[in-house]
């Protein structure tokens, strides 16, 4: 041995700690700190605020994943609906998309939100079975997104219906995840702020799918969709919970019935739920009508797919601004709101009736997004205020499932009407004139407190 024993051990790059080793490490932690650094970004930002331990974090995150996966949808059947055919035929294709999956929609959403009432203690289970059955629809629609076969339509339905059931779920489950600090408008606004950065984040990965080859977007879809079902189950279980609640009537009227009833919706709630109803039916008036208009008739100087994108655009910001503005006001005087948003709305579509121009329908389109979230935003805090806590989820379901009928009633109104400007802003102004009219009712049937800091009554 000699000497030999006192010579240090030579380092390997194989044991793990040579500079090989040490370098690839690093690459590899480059590599994937953009990865995790944004979903820890997003955890934190989910469950921020005590969202986090409420469930609500969890329920945020569900619902991007529901946003990214319908606008994966919406890319693939607007490419197989709309663009790939010439103006005249996308019209028939879409006329029949609106008879094929519309219609029936029409008659079996107002049955929606009273069939899950009825559920009170599977709602987990109900959204996940809405996630999963988009999947498997989004994989039917694949052989058929390609051709525009009839085929298509039957499963679109089902898509669309899957996707309004969990919208009604979903608006009757956040208010058992409040945080202690929230309330039912904040909440709300950081759900569907979620939803519409998903939406905007996802809409570029489909329309790059969809170069792939016209079925992907729907793969996608499905991936998606599969990974909403588990994030479903991730819920927490008092979202199963249904002690003390009761199924509410949307009427100030009590039917004649053997079971003991409650008046739980007021006038004001009413009619701001009307007075919503008008502004989801110009949103689906707009979406129809505009995206033929346009197609016929771009803005000046540009090309129907970007006047499509500026309008469409137009509409996203203005619909995420208000949810943003919604969660600043704390949603004070919620009557107010609606028919101020409302005036304004009617004031900018009567503008476009008049002097008709493309700028003028794309401040249209934008107004009516951002002042469509502060009147929802404004709806949610006059229910959360107004109707007892043990009827509340049951009145945000049906309320819901009345709104997407008005979308769906807007969105007919649209296909149908000709494609001139001047009438078509016409008959938007007419439909927000009457949601006006509703919400100034309501504003004026509003209780006066005697004094200031006197508490509201609530419906008893």
């Amino acid at each position: 041995m000699g000497h030999y024993g006192h010579v240090a051990p030579v380092r390997s790059s194989v044991d793990g700690s040579g500079p090989a080793r040490r370098a690839g490490r690093a690459v590899g932690r480059a590599l994937h700190l953009p990865i995790t650094g944004t979903a820890r970004g997003i955890r934190r930002a989910t469950h921020a605020h005590g969202a986090g331990e409420s469930g609500l974090g969890r329920l945020i995150e569900l619902h991007a994943i529901n946003g990214a996966g319908d606008v994966m949808i919406t890319v693939a059947l607007a490419s197989t609906v709309f663009f790939s055919v010439p103006t005249d035929e996308a019209r028939g294709r879409v006329a029949l998309y609106l008879a094929i999956t519309m219609a029936p929609f029409t008659l079996l959403a107002p049955v929606i939100g009273p069939l899950l009432d009825r559920l009170p203690h599977g709602r987990r289970a109900a959204m996940a079975c809405a996630m999963l059955a988009r999947a498997l629809l989004a994989v039917m629609m694949s052989g058929a997104v390609a051709t525009g076969g009839l085929e298509l339509y039957p499963a679109a339905l089902g898509v669309l219906v899957a996707s309004k059931a969990y919208g009604v779920v979903r608006s009757a489950v956040v208010p058992r995840l409040l945080p202690p600090t929230f309330s039912l408008v904040k909440a709300n606004s950081r759900v569907t702020l979620a939803g519409l950065l998903a939406t905007g984040a996802a809409a570029p990965v489909a329309a790059g799918l969809h170069a792939i080859g016209p079925p992907w977007p729907l793969y996608g879809a499905c991936a998606i969709f599969v990974w909403g079902t588990f994030a479903a189950f991730q819920l927490p279980h008092k979202v199963d919970e249904a002690k003390g609640e009761r199924r509410a009537r949307l009427s100030t009227h009590e039917a004649h019935s053997k079971r003991p009833g409650l008046r739980t919706v007021s006038r004001p709630v009413l009619c701001g739920l009307l007075a919503n109803a008008a502004m989801r039916a110009l949103s689906g008036f707009l979406i129809f009508f505009l995206a033929f208009l346009l197609r016929e008739h771009p803005l000046a100087g540009q090309s129907a797919a970007v006047s499509l994108g500026i309008v469409g655009v137009s509409a996203g910001v203005g619909n995420a601004a208000g949810t943003a503005v919604g969660a600043w006001l704390r949603a004070r005087a919620p009557e107010a709101i609606i028919a101020a948003v409302l005036s304004v709305t009617l004031t900018v579509a009567v503008l476009a009736a008049v002097l008709f121009s493309g700028l003028l329908m794309a401040v249209l389109a934008g107004t009516a997004g951002f002042c469509q979230a502060l009147a929802k935003l404004s709806l949610d805090a006059m229910i959360q205020r107004d109707v007892p806590e043990e009827v509340r989820t049951s009145a945000f379901a049906r309320s819901e499932t009345a709104l997407q009928v008005a979308w769906v009633l807007g969105g007919g109104i649209g296909i149908v009407l000709p494609l001139n400007g001047v009438l078509g802003m016409a008959v938007a102004a007419t439909m927000v004139a009457a949601g006006t009219v509703m919400a100034l009712r309501g504003l004026l049937a509003t209780p006066r407190p005697h004094r200031p800091g006197s508490a509201r009554p609530r419906v008893a």
